[in-house]
């Protein structure tokens, strides 16, 4: 007679605390419980369903949110510390009833950025955040909080961009590329979801060991807005929880000794025009900073469309700062070896640190949080007199809207009310920004594949 294995969707569990935080103060605790105004608890509760869902066949929050509405989490002071009580948690974050090490790392990796970012950044006063040093600043101390400025050996961690919905070949390539980062002993910082987030991780760690390189940094960096849609994936072994996108961003450029860019969609050409909107800035003509942006073959239309629409908005410029290599994972290695050799000599001679780069100039208008809504989208300045970085700035922000539309979930509801957001702005802009959105669609890199897209967003055309 056949036995019949059921395998549950969701288990409950008590899980105590592994390399992140350990002590709560009866304020804090307070606040973790609290699901009022002011209170900690929806936040931490959101992020934390994130990485219990990591591997989950959705991008869509909402309905991850949806799935497990039973899920709850709640902590349990004992004399030695704290532990998290989980009810109806994702099965996949389990083995025989017992949570995943690295997921428990990362779960407490959540607890630990959130409370730190309430309490120290945002309600001690230290920070006043409409100010661009001061934002910096709360940058840093929340990438220190999670202990990533005490890595003592040279400047050697290269940010990588690129798509959660990538296709395989696309996907295949990435690991080829943070193969060859890891034999020349170069770690890897990503958005930490999948695709080409978890790609060049997951390369990098065959690069290690056949290197014998122990302590390799697989850094992931998000923010509450986008982790559902792109959990952790099980490479990151330093996870940190940014207040916002702005944040973020700026976190990726400040920590990167060099940055790679893989095929992806609109929130990856967010990426591309916030780091090219700081790079042509006049204030940091003279910044090193290696920047490839690379694919398999097969993805160098990809990549055409990506250089014409730079060409025709932020012009030749942009061009300059870039360079694209299609097909040749171990020469994007090479350059990046190099690049980042040139990064620390600058700030060597500059006397700047080598794993902030306090030196770079990012202007207000890529640090001010976008509040992504109708009126807001349909405002834009996508016209071309005003400076070249300014035009980057709002260009970042019309696809900031879109990833806001597509997969976040107040984005979602927002489509749903009052249809898609409406883009205007100068008629030779706007007709480049339809062309090359509909070639990320007809490309299936707006949602994951087999997902059928429906755009959350019109261009109006003037």
């Amino acid at each position: 007679m056949e036995t019949s294995i059921v395998i549950p969707e969701s288990v409950d569990a008590r899980v105590a605390p592994r390399g992140a935080l350990e002590t709560l103060s009866q304020e804090e605790m307070e606040q973790l419980l609290s699901s009022g105004q002011g209170g900690l608890y929806p936040l931490f509760r959101r992020c934390a369903l994130a990485v219990l869902n990591a591997g989950s066949d959705t991008d869509d929050a909402r309905a991850i949110f949806e799935r497990y509405r039973d899920f709850d989490i709640k902590l349990v002071r004992h004399s030695f510390g704290v532990k998290l009580e989980i009810k109806n948690a994702p099965a996949m974050a389990f083995v025989d009833g017992q949570m995943i090490r690295g997921t428990k790392e990362l779960l407490f990796a959540v607890l630990r950025d959130v409370v730190y970012t309430a309490n120290e950044i945002v309600e001690s006063g230290r920070f006043d955040l409409s100010k661009p040093q001061s934002i910096t600043n709360a940058v840093f101390h929340i990438l220190r909080n999670a202990r990533l400025m005490g890595h003592k050996l040279r400047p050697n961690l290269v940010v990588c961009w690129g798509g959660h919905s990538i296709n395989r070949v696309e996907y295949e390539y990435t690991k080829k590329v943070g193969y060859e980062l890891g034999l020349r002993g170069l770690d890897v910082c990503t958005g930490c979801g999948p695709g080409a987030m978890k790609g060049p991780m997951k390369g990098a760690t065959i690069g290690h060991a056949k290197q014998r390189i122990v302590g390799g940094r697989y850094i992931g960096l998000t923010e509450p807005g986008i982790i559902a849609a792109e959990p952790p994936n099980p490479i990151v072994n330093n996870l940190v929880i940014l207040p916002d996108i702005e944040k973020r961003l700026e976190a990726f450029v400040r920590v990167a000794h060099g940055l790679v860019v893989f095929p992806g969609g609109v929130g990856t050409a967010e990426e591309i025009f916030y780091l090219l909107g700081i790079l042509l800035d006049p204030a940091n003509a003279a910044q090193p900073f290696p920047l490839v942006l690379t694919g398999p073959r097969a993805s160098a239309e990809y990549f055409e469309r990506i250089r014409t629409f730079l060409a025709g908005t932020l012009g030749p410029a942009a061009l300059e700062r870039i360079r694209i290599v299609i097909d040749d994972p171990a020469e994007v290695a090479r350059i990046m070896d190099r690049g980042v050799e040139t990064v620390r000599e600058f700030r060597r001679r500059e006397s700047d640190s080598y794993n902030y780069n306090w030196l770079l100039r990012i202007d207000p208008e890529f640090q001010r949080p976008f509040e992504v809504t109708h009126a807001s989208m349909r405002t834009l300045r996508l016209h071309r007199d005003q400076p070249v970085h300014e035009l980057a700035a709002d260009l970042r922000r019309a696809f900031s809207g879109i990833v806001t539309g597509n997969v976040k979930e107040h984005g979602i509801r927002a489509i749903e009310r009052h249809g898609p957001f409406e883009i205007v702005g100068d008629p030779a802009i706007t007709h480049m920004l339809d062309e090359l959105l509909a070639s990320f669609v007809a490309q299936q890199r707006m949602k994951l594949p087999g997902s059928a897209y429906v755009p959350c967003y019109r261009v109006v055309k003037g």
